[in-house]
Parts: structure tokens; sequence; C-alpha cells
């Protein structure tokens, strides 16, 4: 007895276009990657314009593939609803930074795509920082003015916010585009015990800060 193939739907071929053409846009360059080559990769044949059933060209693909790695790291200002009250700011902080390496570490591809591209298209680079700001580190701010109660103005827990993100990001850029170590291992736990202690002491300063309210 034979089981009915299911035939394949559209969106799955676009899914594996996209998935193939940043695999090998970040391995040879957006200009070192051929039509024919994403095609073949992605189960089409090669050189047979199957690409362009779904997408109008390379560059629309490429835009596609950089929106989509977008939206996976904007997740990270859903970390309040993710994680969820645990009662210990250090603790939270913690999950906070291994969740957000996390999620940089799934995104080597956009990484190295931005940083092999910048020169030719500075606006990819730009829209992407954009978003990463607006999006990520506004939502870590304002979650960081909600962790102090009052005791940390939103100017500057947003401050905080983008210093504290911004040392895990350079981290993962000298890491996945220059394979850099900023120290001598590839140990996390490390660097994390440092970050939180940094970002809560910055927390705990701004309470002490506060004046007494007189009775």
């Amino acid at each position: 007895m034979f089981t009915e193939a299911v035939p394949e739907t559209s969106s799955s071929t676009r899914d594996r276009l996209v998935d193939e053409a940043m695999r090998l846009f970040a391995e040879n360059g957006f200009r070192g990657a051929s039509v024919a080559q994403i095609e073949a990769a992605a189960g089409l044949t090669p050189g047979a314009g199957g690409l362009y059933h779904h997408f109008e060209s390379k560059e629309q693909l490429l835009a596609a593939g950089i929106e989509r790695h977008l939206e996976r790291l904007e997740r990270f200002r859903e970390v309040r609803a993710l994680m969820g009250p645990l009662g210990d700011l250090r603790v939270e902080l913690a999950v906070t930074a291994r969740y957000f390496l996390a999620e940089l570490d799934s995104e080597a591809e956009l990484f190295r795509i931005l940083v092999s591209e910048s020169r030719r298209r500075p606006e990819l680079l730009t829209t992407a920082v954009n978003r990463l700001i607006a999006s990520t580190f506004g939502a870590f701010g304002d979650w960081l003015a909600e962790k102090a109660e009052g005791q940390l103005d939103l100017p500057r827990a947003r401050r905080l916010a983008q210093l504290a993100l911004g040392s895990l990001l350079s981290s993962r850029l000298l890491r996945v585009v220059l394979a850099i170590e900023a120290l001598d291992d590839d140990d996390d736990e490390g660097s994390v015990e440092v970050w939180v202690d940094m970002v809560a002491r910055q927390i705990e300063a701004a309470a002490q800060t506060q004046p007494s309210s007189c009775l």
C-alpha cells in the first residue's frame, strides 16, 4: 500500500530559498552567490528561473532574508513576557544576558552579511542597527526602568541598556564576524557574571541616591 505524497507548498520552497540564500550570502558574499547556486541548494533546477517564481530579484531575496532575521532578533523585546518575574534582579539579568547571547549566536549569518555588504549597501546596515536599537535596546531600557521601580529615570535606563546590550553585541560581532575571542576562552559564564554585576550595581546605586521621604 502506497501513501500519496503531499505536494510541496510554495511557502516551503520560498523558505528554503531564503534559508539557502542567506547561508550562501554569508559564506560567499552577495555577489559571490549566483541565482543558479541558490536554486540548486534549495532543491530547484539550477538556472531554470525557479527563484523568480517567488522573488523578483536576488536583491529582493536578500531583503526578505534580512527581514526575517531582524524579526527573530526583535523577539528579545518580549523578554519580560518570556521570562516573567523571578523575584531576584540578578537572576533575571543573568537569564536575559544568556537569552540575548543565544539569539545573537543564531543570527551569525545576518551579521556576516551586513558586514560584507555594508560598503555596497550601507542602507542595510543602517536599517538593521536602527531597528535593533529602537526595539531591542529600547525594550530592555524600559524593562530596567521598571525593575528599578522609579529609582532610575527612563532616559538613563535606556542609555544603560544601550551600553549593556551593546557590550554583548560587540563580543558576538568579534566572534562570528572576525573570529576573534574577546577573552582567552569562549566560556560566557564569566562574562555574564561580570555583566550582571555591572548592570545591577547601576540600579542599586540609583536607589542609594534617592532622597528619603520625610514623615
